[in-house]
């Protein structure tokens, strides 16, 4: 049996089951929701069993409590194949009255509910997971943890992970298959994800039929903007400028959507500090894959391409931080946003946290130079924001690619490569 991998989701799960009747996991296909809801529950039915979806959906219409029996907690594998579920699981809620009663796991959000659904509040708590981060696949040390920073504490850590390490992290991605596979292997699984997202999953989550090319072409131009503000008529000119035919802005949001239901793409949404000057925020998101490798499928990269252009490489890496920041932040109470305002001022990650404490993060590769822009930027924004309106950032950081050590500088700005870094 192959081994299984802690997750942070594994914590964050138990402590849903803990204080809700039902959990609802949410996220992208093949990042391991069904393994590591398999793990926590005492019973399971898959609803995309091939030999029995039919019956189960069948059941789920003529009497859904059927599928509600097991020890507690129980897994509804893949449920919104069978949607009406949903209100059979919060009524079993009611009933019961009891926490940690279901686990459902789904790799979208379906098309449409029936309007007697019920949207599950007090009942059923909804949670994300998204591909494994640094520290859950192995590859990051774990020496510097992330509430550690939010607490004041010292940091310690060594590190001697080259550009071509972190190079083949992002490609690899983190899927859980590409896990203890030869590298030919494992770098092909965000190609196969790629894959089954263009030829199937876009069309299939909502029954539009959508053009494989054009999804292509929507995702290699999401790749060449990542971790920019990119319009989405930047993204739309960038696709007609090979398409023949019309694509209107009607049919681009019908392709992010389908893309977003089936988490695909993540965007990072503005924050919004109190300032002590009138310096306008921009609040457009800024453009994410769920996982980097996936903009490197999109754009048939490889390793070696990425260490051949260090610049692009750079905004990808950005990606693989913001992935990981966005899992350890889950543990935490916390989300992450991105911040701009009018004069460039730009700071690449904040982490918020649900009891107001936030932390300020630039993302590098690497490099004295680098480095030393990064920590001045993110001065400049703390001395921008108003501590009598909002708390005093907890830290700021510069999240490195390739740095030997983690350590605090002299201005207080810590250094941390992301290969040390946890939740």
């Amino acid at each position: 049996m192959k081994e299984y991998y802690q997750r942070i989701s594994d914590k964050v799960l138990i402590n849903h089951l803990e204080s809700k009747g039902a959990v609802l996991i949410e996220g992208a296909k093949w990042c391991g929701k069904t393994t590591t809801a398999k793990h926590a529950a005492k019973s399971y039915i898959e609803m995309d069993r091939p030999d029995l979806t039919e019956q189960y959906q069948q059941m789920a219409r003529i009497k859904p409590s059927n599928l509600l029996e097991g020890e507690v907690p129980h897994l509804i594998d893949e449920w919104q194949i069978a949607p009406n579920i949903w209100n059979a699981v919060r009524y079993e809620v009611d009933q019961r009255g009891d926490f940690g009663q279901f686990i459902l796991t789904g790799s979208s959000v379906p098309a449409k509910l029936d309007e007697s659904t019920h949207t599950g509040t007090g009942r059923i708590v909804r949670m994300r997971m998204r591909p494994m981060s640094l520290y859950e696949s192995k590859d990051s040390t774990g020496q510097v943890s992330l509430q550690d920073l939010f607490d004041g504490k010292e940091i310690s850590a060594t590190d001697s992970h080259s550009i071509e390490d972190i190079a083949f992290l992002i490609c690899r991605g983190g899927w859980p298959s590409a896990l203890d596979r030869p590298e030919k292997v494992a770098l092909k699984q965000a190609f196969d994800y790629f894959d089954a997202v263009v030829n199937d999953d876009i069309s299939r989550v909502d029954d539009v039929k959508r053009n494989p090319e054009r999804t292509k072409r929507l995702m290699k131009s999401y790749g060449r903007n990542i971790a920019t503000q990119a319009a989405l008529e930047t993204i739309r000119e960038d696709i007609i400028s090979n398409d023949v035919e019309t694509f209107d802005k009607e049919t681009l949001y019908s392709y992010l959507n389908a893309l977003a239901k089936i988490f695909v793409i993540e965007d990072s949404p503005a924050w919004n500090p109190n300032l002590r000057s009138k310096t306008a925020i921009r609040t457009s998101d800024t453009r994410y894959f769920v996982d980097p490798s996936i903009a490197v499928a999109a754009l048939g990269l490889g390793p070696n391409d990425l260490v051949n252009n260090l610049e692009y490489m750079g905004l990808i890496f950005e990606n693989l931080c913001v992935r990981d920041l966005r899992v350890y932040a889950d543990s935490l109470d916390g989300s992450v946003y991105h911040y701009r305002d009018k004069t460039g001022l730009e700071c690449d990650a904040v982490v918020h946290l649900r009891n107001g404490s936030y932390g300020l993060i630039e993302v590098k590769l690497g490099g004295d130079k680098l480095i030393n822009e990064g920590a001045q930027t993110l001065i400049k924004l703390a001395n921008k924001i108003d501590t009598d309106k909002m708390k005093v950032p907890s830290f700021l950081m510069v999240l490195c690619g390739v740095a030997p050590f983690a350590y605090k500088r002299e201005d207080g700005v810590f250094v941390v490569p992301v290969t040390c870094l946890k939740d």
